[in-house]
């Protein structure tokens, strides 16, 4: 019996490889603007799932055309359109359903100065990211987009989740959430990216463990899950911003040595 020496691909056409993606993405567009339809109706729960799932999808979407090969420019676009959309519109819309509308103008240009904020990020983004060294791939400038569609909910999920032990203003909370995460989102400071995370073969069973245990809480606590989520990441920044400015300090630390080591050569 002989052997075909062409190589194995998971999708052989070059066509559909390009299109499953992209299919995956028109999907996190339909949901992110479902999330706007449940807030309307006051249904801000689902509308928050809907903005949690689009977060998912937008994960894997761009993992699964690298998997099959089927990155395109077109879909980098897409991508970023429906980040637009899925994290900038549908997150400012829910919020000013819930609690923005009673500020009246000042409240829709606070929408307003988010969703401008977030495309700008998304159009940096895709403007820096073929240029970035190594090791700066493992950071990001700024607060991703999906990160910020979760930062600016945070004061309805925690409303949600039950947490507000104590009577929290939210006239004044929603704003300054909104004020911040735009900041984080134009802003260049470093935030981990966990592209490039190395898990040791040993703790892999550790990983799945906690990876099921995650999602099996979600299921069951979705709210305070997503809002201890939300204070863990915030908790995050500072350290990402300390680490960051090692491992620069260390690369050109190197970099000065490589060049006296060189005109020592000379």
């Amino acid at each position: 019996m002989q052997q075909s020496g062409k190589k194995f691909k998971l999708v052989s056409n070059k066509k559909t490889r390009t299109i499953l993606p992209n299919m995956f993405t028109l999907v996190g567009v339909c949901i992110g603007l479902t999330s706007i339809k449940f807030a309307f109706d006051e249904r801000f729960g689902l509308a928050i799932i809907c903005i949690i799932v689009a977060g998912l999808i937008d994960g894997l979407d761009g993992r699964i055309a690298r998997l099959i090969q089927g990155t395109s420019k077109v879909g980098k676009e897409l991508d970023s359109l429906t980040d637009v959309i899925s994290f900038g519109v549908a997150p400012a819309f829910i919020m000013y359903f819930w609690q923005l509308n009673t500020l009246g103008r000042v409240g829709w240009l606070i929408c307003l100065i988010y969703v401008i904020c977030v495309a700008l990020r998304l159009a940096r983004f895709n403007v820096s990211s073929e240029t970035q060294s190594s090791w700066k791939d493992n950071f990001f400038e700024g607060v991703p987009s999906p990160a910020g569609g979760i930062l600016v909910l945070t004061p309805l999920i925690i409303s949600l989740s039950g947490f507000d032990y104590f009577k929290l203003n939210y006239d004044i909370i929603v704003p300054v959430f909104f004020i911040l995460t735009s900041f984080l989102l134009i802003s260049k400071f470093p935030t981990y990216s966990f592209k490039k995370i190395v898990i040791p073969r040993r703790t892999t069973i550790f990983l799945l463990f906690s990876i099921v245990l995650f999602f099996g809480l979600l299921l069951i606590y979705t709210f305070n899950v997503i809002a201890l989520s939300s204070v863990i990441y915030v908790l995050l920044l500072p350290i990402s911003f300390i680490h960051y400015q090692r491992i620069k300090k260390q690369h050109e630390n190197d970099r000065i040595q490589d060049e006296d080591d060189l005109e020592d050569v000379l």
